[in-house]
């Protein structure tokens, strides 16, 4: 007979397995940091750059006690959790929360449900999330089990930008002048700008690995405003994963990752354990005629076995890396990606949203700003410069019925029809409309958006766009303007990508689609963070079904106080 006691333990290890709660403390920091020759404070998550990685079973939900000790207002967004019922632990500054002001602490409660492999989280409030940032690697629950070959090794990876100056002045000069912000000195891999660069040979990020070894490379691109390539010398990496979702295994000798975005690669070490190999990350530009950090970073992947003897400069690999503006390779890599399942994209749409995603332009006092012709730059969608609320956050005031802090007349169509795509185009098109307007989903609707891009100020750039609250299915992609009775046709709608981040390409389109049960306010924006401080963004809300479990969940005691 069973002691009762083991009948406990059983009970409670089967409750423990079932649903599990971990609790983390992030304290908000300022830090001395040296790179590139010189030594500056930089914001971080207790002390650390990168940021911790967070470890959690699918379907585990976690609680995250912010302590905000720094100078400066903080939150933080889990990019890629859906948070389902959930937004007031989302994290976008004045859309879902007021700020964690200094000295003040704030506890999220971060939801995971159909996430599956690696996902995000960082800073969502002005440029922080530069260096505050940092992976979740989630893992399969028992007995549940990967869908490819578990891997010997894991390894975080994450690709970022540096700049020598404090990130602060970067944001508060093109705010305050109109102009474009300062490029970056430096890109990173794990914080190290790598052995290019001035006073950073030492300061190069390495990865030991082992002869017939495979690795589990779980990838972010952290980068504020550059969409990168990224190649390890000699070896093809298995794309097995994509924004936390699995995917079709695909070999690739290159990748394309755009800012937010996640990959898991598998990496075979199957390379003559003699020689040394470079891995290196550079920007994807389609335009040139923006300017852009065009270095590299390096890394440096070694066997074993050659840490043990000298390699000659003969036996160290470079990758190759497709050239900055080749926007085949880049698109090649994306559209070649597609989701392990078939046959779950809604093919019944309800709703179908199209907007126009631009850089704009606003005139300033006797052409007193830095952008082109004196005048300030902006951003929209369709043709509405985002403005976002300084006071009350826009989930509080939906919740609460706070009146005049936002309008419901986001347009589902461009309110001004031109080709979109043009090398010419008048000049009265460039000019937005500030407002702050909102777009209202029914439940469970069946949801298509179409984001068209536009040639406006300058010839156009691509856009990573990320929605919050939700993955969709980017069913269609193309180049030119988006035609409503042919393009559909062709839609991938047996296995295409589950994202929350796509990219839509310079002077071209993309098209996702979701089901909207996830009532709450979300937000949607690109994730250039320079487009998104010109006001490239909208909030979509949500309303509640009929269920119980199809409403938002009551706010957190603890919620930031706003004023």
């Amino acid at each position: 007979m069973s002691h009762p006691l083991f009948i406990y333990f059983l009970i409670s290890l089967s409750l423990y397995s079932s649903c599990t709660a971990h609790r983390y403390t992030f304290t908000v920091k300022e830090v001395p940091y040296k790179k590139l020759c010189s030594t500056k404070k930089i914001l971080t998550v207790n002390g650390q750059f990168p940021g911790q990685t967070l470890k959690v079973y699918k379907g585990d939900t976690i609680y995250v006690n912010v302590r905000n000790r720094a100078s400066e207002n903080i939150t933080m967004h889990w990019h890629g959790v859906e948070q389902p019922r959930n937004p007031w632990s989302d994290g976008p500054e004045y859309i879902t929360q007021c700020p964690i002001r200094p000295g003040s602490d704030f506890m999220y409660e971060v939801i995971f449900t159909t996430e599956d492999t690696t996902v995000w989280w960082h800073a969502h409030s002005s440029w922080t999330r530069a260096t505050v940032h940092g992976l979740i690697f989630v893992y399969p629950r028992p007995p549940k089990s990967l869908p490819f070959p578990k891997a010997d090794h894991e390894v975080p990876l994450i690709l970022g930008e540096w700049w020598k100056k404090d990130v602060r002045d970067v944001v508060e000069l093109f705010t305050r002048t109109g102009g474009d912000p300062n490029v970056s000195d430096a890109l990173t891999i794990n914080g190290h700008p790598g052995f290019l660069y001035p006073c950073s040979k030492s300061d190069t990020f390495e990865l030991m690995v082992e002869k017939s070894k495979t690795y589990r490379i779980r990838m972010v691109n952290a980068a504020m405003n550059l969409i990168l390539f990224f190649a390890i010398a000699k070896h093809n990496l298995t794309v097995v994963a994509a924004d936390g979702h699995y995917t079709k295994p695909i070999n690739a000798t290159y990748i394309t990752i755009s800012p937010g975005q996640t990959l898991d690669l598998l990496l075979h070490a199957d390379q003559n354990p003699k020689s040394t190999y470079y891995m290196a990350a550079r920007a994807y530009h389609s335009n040139l005629n923006i300017s852009f950090n065009n270095s590299t970073t390096i890394g440096i992947l070694c066997y074993n076995s050659s840490s043990k003897t000298k390699t000659s400069s003969s036996s160290k690999r470079y990758p190759n890396l497709p050239y900055y503006n080749d926007t085949s390779a880049a698109f090649a890599f994306f559209t070649n990606i597609t989701s392990l399942y078939s046959g779950q994209v809604p093919v019944k749409i309800s709703r179908r949203i199209i907007s126009t995603v631009s850089i704009n332009l606003l005139m300033c006092p006797n052409n007193s700003c830095e952008g082109p012709n004196g005048s300030r730059l902006a951003a929209s969608m369709n043709n509405i410069s985002f403005v976002t609320p300084s006071h009350v956050d826009i989930l509080k005031a939906y919740y609460y019925h706070i009146k005049g802090v936002y309008g419901t007349r986001f347009p589902e169509f461009p309110p001004l029809v031109f080709n979109f795509t043009a090398d010419d185009q008048p000049l009265f098109l460039q000019t937005p409309r500030l407002a702050t307007e909102v777009k209202i989903l029914k439940f469970g609707e069946s949801v298509e958006i179409v984001l068209q891009g536009t040639s406006l100020v300058g010839g156009g750039i691509d856009h990573p766009m990320h929605l919050h609250g939700f993955s969709f299915y980017m069913v269609g992609v193309g180049f030119g303007n988006y035609n409503v009775t042919e393009a559909p046709s062709n839609y991938n709608l047996k296995d295409p990508p589950y994202k929350n981040t796509a990219t839509v390409p310079r002077n071209g389109w993309v098209a996702i689609r979701f089901i909207a049960d996830n009532p709450g306010v979300w937000f949607m924006h690109c994730h250039f963070d320079r487009h998104l401080t010109w006001g490239m963004k909208v909030v979509f809300i949500v309303k509640n079904g009929r269920g119980l479990n199809q409403q938002i969940l009551p706010p957190p005691p603890d919620l930031p106080p706003c004023y």
